[in-house]
């Protein structure tokens, strides 16, 4: 009888311990041996799954198809040439809704627990890494993010060895957007608004700092993802503002935004986006709106190819190509003996290697000792009939 209670007691603890590994939303603290997660070996067969974090619907779902039209359309490639094959399992994040970061919560932990899954591309938002940390990590998955910019997501050592990301951080996004700014824009006030997420606080906070050193008069405040009415907000802002700045994730917030200050009197404002705002819906508001985005290579015929399948150019997604790219590679790698671990995977992923001349990014793909790639310039936009039009 009392091996019996020992065994259950046992049992008992062991749930214990994976729930807090599987369950935790505060990174790697509650993960009992990270170093050792996922080291279990499956047979890859003649189907590879890898999963898929993003908001597949909800307020970010306009980032989140071109997303997984990109992603898929990746797999879809490279399985017509190849008798090995790649399928997704797709998991909705539903980034900037009312429930957080709960859904990507809830699909980190469903890809962990499916043992099929070898890696994971995603999720989007940086507040979503941040939040799925414990669960990835935990099972032991390696995760490429096609659009987190965050810039301590990867340094501060939470993640390192399990979390990569194709695009490059906000410290690169800053800089971009501070010298467009006060060099090329030559403005002098400047008001920053952000969504009180990780990924825009972050790149606010460095936005601030670097334009008050360069000395432009900046106001600052913070808006809910879940405002609609921005008009208590935009009286706020002192009427000789030049330009308004919105490192925003949700182009539908973007677009009401600029078209509550058009109805308030404050059309002659300028408007700069980053890239969670490359979008049409922010793009279309007028000549006054620019924007930062990732590095792309649009005289790719990829992107020509792309465009012709889904009838729009959807270019946010293209670096979750790469992302997919990325993973199914260390996948294959990994799977060269017809067996796999999740470790091995992460392993390969770290010994990424894609050269400018076949990258969709047009720079190499490789990644730093934190997860970054070794290259990382981003690039500035301005809306022209419409259409975001790269000037710098």
């Amino acid at each position: 009888m009392k091996k019996v209670v020992v065994a259950a007691a046992l049992a008992a603890a062991l749930a214990v311990l994976a729930t807090a590994a599987w369950g935790s939303t505060k990174g790697s603290s509650s993960v009992a041996s990270p170093a050792n997660a996922g080291n279990a070996l499956v047979k890859c067969g003649k189907t590879r799954s890898i999963g898929l974090l993003a908001p597949i619907t909800g307020p970010a779902a306009s980032l989140g198809q071109p997303q997984v039209h990109w992603a898929q359309y990746y797999v879809n490639t490279y399985n017509r040439t190849h008798k090995k094959k790649f399928k997704f399992v797709k998991e909705d994040t539903m980034l900037g809704s009312a429930n957080g970061t709960a859904e990507a919560v809830k699909g980190a932990q469903a890809l962990g627990s499916n043992s099929r899954v070898l890696g994971t591309v995603g999720p989007a938002g940086s507040n979503e890494v941040k939040a799925t940390t414990g669960a990835l990590k935990g099972a032991g998955l390696g995760f490429v993010s096609g659009s987190a910019t965050n810039t301590q997501i990867t340094l501060d050592g939470t993640r390192t060895g399990f979390f990569f990301r194709t695009v490059p951080p906000d410290s690169s996004q800053s800089k971009s957007v501070t010298g467009y700014i006060t060099g090329t824009l030559k403005v002098k006030r400047v008001y920053i608004i952000d969504d009180q997420e990780a990924y825009s606080t972050g790149l606010a906070d460095e936005v601030q700092a670097q334009l008050q050193a360069k000395g432009v008069t900046v106001g600052r405040d913070g808006v809910s993802q879940q405002q609609s009415d921005f008009s208590p907000l935009i009286n706020k802002i002192p009427r000789n503002t030049q330009l308004v700045y919105l490192p925003w994730q949700l182009p539908p917030k973007g677009k009401a935004f600029g078209e509550q200050m058009k109805g308030l009197g404050r059309a002659g404002v300028k408007l700069m986006g980053s890239d969670g705002l490359f979008d049409p819906l922010f793009s279309g508001l007028g000549s006054h709106v620019y924007d930062s985005f990732f590095p792309l290579n649009p005289a790719d015929k990829r992107v020509a190819a792309f465009k012709s399948i889904h009838k729009a150019t959807e270019l946010f997604g293209a670096p979750s190509y790469v992302a997919t790219q990325v993973v199914a590679g260390a996948i294959d790698r990994a799977c060269k003996n017809g067996t796999a671990s999740r470790a091995e995977v992460r392993a390969q992923i770290k010994k990424t290697n894609i050269a400018a001349s076949t990258s969709l990014l047009g720079l190499p793909v490789a990644f730093d000792k934190h997860g970054d790639m070794v290259k990382k310039p981003f690039g500035i936009y301005h809306s022209v009939k419409g259409v975001f039009v790269r000037v710098a």
